[in-house]
């Protein structure tokens, strides 16, 4: 059995920013009829307050959604798919083998060693107990 590494690829992005140095870094490697999934995850639930409301959190989505989809060639298309959850790495995964994805690609956000270490690292999450490939591009550095 053969598949295609990248019928089927789930992106998730965190911010605008993120959203566009990942698609600035997966674009060369797309062909016209690539599919992608592009992923936010909303913060939800664990009994914390919010610092924001789920309809700011989701207009922040679509900001970053945008971001994204005006860094890709006209030619490729993207669906985004926003996601809620506590554990962002969990929901990722979760949501990428619901959709089907043969591979998770992303670009790691340059977090401290400190941020990871006292709020756990989605990175981890992704290359330790996703059920998927993952790929890990280069950041572009603009």
């Amino acid at each position: 059995m053969s598949t295609d590494l990248f019928a089927t690829v789930f992106v998730p992005i965190a911010d605008p920013d993120d959203a566009g140095e990942t698609a600035r870094s997966i674009a060369p490697y797309l062909e016209p009829d690539s599919e992608l999934l592009v992923a936010h995850v909303v913060p939800k639930g664990g009994g914390v307050p919010d610092k924001a409301s789920v309809e700011q959190r989701e207009e922040y989505a679509e900001e970053a959604y945008e971001t994204f989809r005006e860094q890709l060639p006209e030619a490729v298309s993207m669906t985004p798919v926003t996601l809620y959850g506590r554990d962002v790495g969990e929901t990722i995964v979760e949501g990428a083998v619901e959709a089907g994805a043969t591979a998770i690609v992303y670009t790691p956000r340059g977090v401290s060693r400190w941020i990871d270490l006292l709020t756990g690292s989605v990175s981890d999450d992704l290359l330790e107990n996703g059920e998927l490939p993952v790929v890990v591009l280069p950041g572009d550095d603009e």
